[in-house]
C-alpha cells in the first residue's frame, strides 16, 4: 500500500506485482500520472492497472483509459465486480 503517487511508483518498481489498484485522487501525484509513468517502465508491460475511484462519469473513464488503466471501478466497488476482475486469467 502506498499513500501517494511517488510511493506507489517506488513500491511497484521495487517489487512488481501482477495487478495494481490506484485511486485517481491521490495526493502529490494523481493516479492518471502514476499510470502513465508505470506504462512507460520497461518490464511492466503485463501489469494490470485498475482505477478504483469515486469518479465514474464517462469523461473520467475516458481519461483513465487514455492514462493506461486496464479497468475502471467506481467506489464503493461492488464485491461481484471485484471478484470477477480478480478471477480473470492474467
Amino acid at each position: 500500500m502506498a499513500h501517494h503517487g511517488p510511493a506507489a511508483l517506488a513500491s511497484v518498481e521495487a517489487d512488481p506485482p501482477d495487478l495494481v489498484f490506484l485511486d485517481i485522487g491521490m495526493p502529490v501525484m494523481n493516479g492518471y500520472d502514476v499510470a502513465q509513468r508505470l506504462r512507460q517502465r520497461r518490464g511492466l508491460e503485463s501489469l494490470v492497472l485498475v482505477a478504483m475511484t469515486g469518479w465514474g462519469q464517462e469523461e473520467d473513464r475516458r481519461r483513465s483509459q487514455e492514462a493506461g488503466f486496464d479497468h475502471h471501478l467506481v467506489k464503493p466497488v461492488e464485491p461481484d465486480a471485484l471478484h470477477e476482475l480478480l478471477s480473470r486469467p492474467r
